[in-house]
């Protein structure tokens, strides 16, 4: 079921991270998420165990029995708790109650088509106070989860640190079918701190030596009193010939609700009721002998299968063992004594009525009558539902009035009923949970492509409605380039043979941008521009610049000229000063600069030389005493600017051309 594999996740994520999580899970090859009450096949599990060993370098028995600790702490903040903790007063009761819970769980699970395969638990006492587990599963290999579990719940309930050990692991032959059978050894010491043990001790002293003043205090005559105030009861259903302080010690219980020592049931001298009352109180109950002769059967039971009224046939033909799975004999119903039975009728020794009808089952514990050499079945009708009842045309009135099946089918129908409520909500969260998380890889997209058309700052104030300010900026450095011949390649060449080429420039341009974090402010046909100090400013914005205008000329010479073949050339001008920046337009907003610094990078482009970085005076001043190789070109004529002292950027003293290409 969902619930064991979400408990496997949740075991991954909580110690290991959401990361290992997804890689185990991309190496299982399975879903992110389960349904609780949906049915996966046990190969879902298994891959899932598998690769968590690989994954986290642990061997399959520690990885088990992590997962059992796990697993047992899980069920308890699943709701589990009580229920666990009122399964029996100490480990052996508990251990010995595990396949009742799982009966029970079996009516909560049955909203799927397929049944419950949960493992069954048998546990021994030995004379030295350990116990014998006999572990039973249709699953190979998950026998170590089990000291996980117990050991985990031994801590927690009883206060008892456990070990324990395989003694045998075989397959078993005394189940029909084959089924893994693993023996463990279960060894227990109690976890008293030293004070706690002491309390104990002269506690239990204390209450010894009340007892003995009370003995003394106590006059003949007032045992005497006590022992004629409860004659009457004791002669009538106590055979056992009592001590007088022993007969105190009774009225002391009875009086106070105390007990001082171990409980003694009486038992009367004979049966107080007949057999009529006795088959009609206890409908389903059946008693047989060694060799599975009926001998008595309860009038529910002989109603429904009538070949029941004949005493003395043999149980085994008209019914069979459904759980737990032993061959149908007296030696092994004694030896899974403890366990509760389930038996189903034999389709072809029913009634013509029931052949149309899905055959019933009960459900009971063995009890084994020494004297008599009989056994006692005391059992109900094993339903679940109303439509179950239905479908066997029973009726609630065929169930004994202190049978609480009756109160079980009501409630359960109602229990289903929410579940399946649960169910559909859980597969709707599912289906939110996806969608959530594929608009969130949709939202990814959007924001990615909204900033690379603006910078993230000003497109999360755009997102938010507000608006964005203009920036003054008092330096950075900007950078224009073109294509030299740009335009005789245009005259000669296919549309798209021009858009070929620019894809394939810009593609390496954007590279350099990420590599040496200038802004990419726009492109026009041919023309490339970009900002260093803008929208963040940096005190190192022209040498940034200048890097990528290394790493240009480096990456133009990869692009080849579709009109002669060789690579292109380009210009390139910077230029560094204060600007004026904004969003300007509300479709398809544009981050914009303004100012006289752009005009004269522009113009440092335009009156460039081909394959030169062409620099400015403001330029070429933020640069001599950066390590970088430059040359002066002079004074030349600028359109608009008349004469400009100006200089070529030749190479970076201090970065090899890996370092400027952002290369390995």
């Amino acid at each position: 079921y969902g619930f064991i594999n979400t408990c496997l996740k949740s075991l991954v994520v909580e110690k290991y991270g959401e990361e290992t999580w997804e890689k185990l899970r991309l190496q299982a090859g399975v879903q992110d998420s389960f349904l609780t009450f949906e049915v996966y096949k046990d190969e879902i599990t298994m891959q899932l165990v598998d690769k968590a060993c690989k994954v986290l370098g642990v061997p399959a028995d520690i990885v088990l029995r992590e997962f059992g600790k796990y697993f047992f702490e899980f069920c308890k903040r699943s709701g589990y708790d009580h229920m666990l903790r009122t399964l029996g007063g100490n480990l052996y009761e508990f251990i010995e109650n595990l396949d009742a819970l799982h009966s029970y769980l079996s009516l909560s699970y049955q909203a799927s088509l397929i049944e419950m395969n949960a493992p069954s638990f048998r546990v021994e006492k030995n004379e030295d106070g350990s116990m014998h587990l006999h572990y039973y599963s249709d699953r190979r290999g998950l026998c170590h989860i089990v000291p996980g579990i117990i050991g985990a719940a031994a801590l927690d309930f009883f206060n008892i640190e456990i070990s324990m050990k395989i003694v045998n692991q075989t397959e078993e032959e005394e189940r029909t079918g084959k089924k893994e059978h693993i023996v463990f050894l279960v060894t227990q010491n109690p976890l008293f701190p030293c004070k706690e043990r002491n309390e104990f001790s002269s506690s239990s002293q204390c209450l010894a030596d009340s007892e003995k003043q009370i003995e003394n205090q106590l006059n003949k005559e007032d045992l005497e009193r006590a022992k004629n105030a409860n004659g009457d009861r004791g002669n009538s259903v106590c055979p056992v010939k009592k001590s007088h302080w022993k007969t105190l010690r009774g009225i002391i219980t009875l009086g106070k609700g105390k007990l001082l020592r171990g409980f003694d049931p009486v038992y009367p001298k004979s049966l107080w009721i007949d057999t009529k009352t006795f088959c009609n109180g206890l409908p389903f109950h059946m008693v047989f002998d060694k060799e599975l002769k009926v001998k008595q059967a309860g009038v529910s039971i002989q109603k429904i299968v009538p070949g029941l009224q004949t005493m003395g046939i043999c149980l085994d033909q008209y019914f069979r063992i459904v759980h737990p799975e032993v061959p149908f004999t007296i030696s092994s119903i004694q030896k899974f004594i403890n366990s509760q039975f389930v038996f189903q009728t034999r389709r072809e020794m029913m009634p013509e009525s029931w052949k149309e009808r899905p055959m019933l089952e009960l459900r009971g514990q063995m009890m084994w009558m020494e004297p008599l050499q009989c056994m006692l079945y005391l059992c109900s009708p094993l339903l679940r539902t109303l439509h179950e009842l239905e479908e066997r045309q029973m009726h609630i009135a065929d169930i004994a009035p202190h049978d609480v099946t009756r109160d079980l089918i009501l409630l359960n129908q109602q229990r289903l009923a929410e579940m399946e409520l649960s169910s559909q909500l859980e597969r709707k969260k599912e289906e939110l949970r996806i969608l959530s998380k594929h608009l969130e890889e949709e939202k990814k997209k959007t924001e990615a492509l909204l900033y690379a058309m603006l910078p993230q700052h000003v497109a999360n104030q755009l997102k938010e409605g507000k608006r964005v300010e203009a920036g003054e900026f008092k330096e950075c450095t900007i950078l224009f380039s073109d294509v030299v011949t740009f335009t005789n390649i245009c005259a000669q060449c296919e549309p798209i043979q021009i858009v070929l080429m620019l894809n394939s420039m810009y593609l390496r341009f954007d590279r350099l941008t990420t590599v040496h974090d200038v802004y990419k402010v726009e492109t026009i046909g041919d023309a490339y521009m970009v900002v260093g100090g803008v929208p963040v400013p940096v005190p190192t914005h022209a040498e940034r610049v200048a890097n990528f205008a290394l790493g240009m000329i480096m990456a133009a010479k990869g692009v080849q000229n579709p009109v002669s073949g060789n690579p292109i050339q380009i210009r390139v001008g910077i230029h560094t000063g204060p600007v004026l920046a904004g969003v300007v337009g509300e479709k398809m907003p544009r981050y914009c600069l303004f100012g006289d610094t752009v005009n004269i990078a522009s113009r440092m482009e335009s009156h460039g030389v081909p394959s030169k970085i062409h620099l400015s005076s403001s330029a070429y001043q933020c640069l001599k005493y950066k390590n970088f190789e430059i040359t002066e070109r002079g004074e030349i004529e600028v359109k608009g600017k008349g004469k400009m002292h100006t200089y070529f950027l030749i190479r970076n003293k201090s970065a090899t051309e890996n370092e400027i290409m952002g290369r390995p």
